[in-house]
């Protein structure tokens, strides 16, 4: 299953599209260059400053817009551990899980501090505050797409699946 995660909060409000996270004027290069300006629109720090680890925050319908998917591979680039949100857009919700990254919905992320250092605990569906020890509750992902986001997403789980590859 997927590991506990550990990491800093990076705090993001509503309706943060898809246009923020992979800006389309960097789409045609590598993904490096591109996750380079990830979020820059809303926060210039972003790109630069976030660690592997780290816990994206966000209020309600992250991710809407285009079906763009390197929106989530410009997070994983970066090493986000995990993107709370109250709610996301569905397609990109879908994206993160094949894509490997785990995506809790959190109906208290409103609550959770910018700058915090939270444990996630996705088998639980549990976040605690390191700090103030205060804990939210998150909407369970089953354990199969638990799995295979642990897997590194829908592709190298098949193929674990299918033995391809070994465990």
């Amino acid at each position: 299953m997927t590991a506990k995660i550990t990491g800093r909060v990076w705090k993001f409000g509503d309706n943060i599209d898809t246009d923020a996270l992979a800006p389309g004027l960097y789409m045609k290069g590598p993904l490096a260059e591109l996750a380079r300006h990830c979020l820059e629109a809303v926060e210039p720090r972003f790109a630069r400053e976030v660690k592997p680890g780290d816990i994206v925050v966000g209020g309600r319908n992250f991710g809407m817009g285009s079906s763009r998917e390197q929106a989530v591979m410009a997070l994983r680039e970066l090493g986000v551990g995990a993107v709370i949100a109250l709610s996301f857009a569905g397609i990109f919700y879908r994206n993160a899980l094949n894509l490997g990254l785990l995506a809790l919905v959190c109906a208290d992320a409103v609550k959770i501090r910018a700058d915090a250092v939270l444990d996630v605990n996705a088998a639980a569906a549990e976040l605690r505050d390191v700090e103030t020890g205060a804990t939210y509750a998150c909407e369970p992902i089953p354990s199969h797409l638990l799995q295979m986001i642990a897997d590194g997403g829908l592709i190298p789980h098949l193929e674990r699946r299918l033995g391809r590859v070994e465990s």
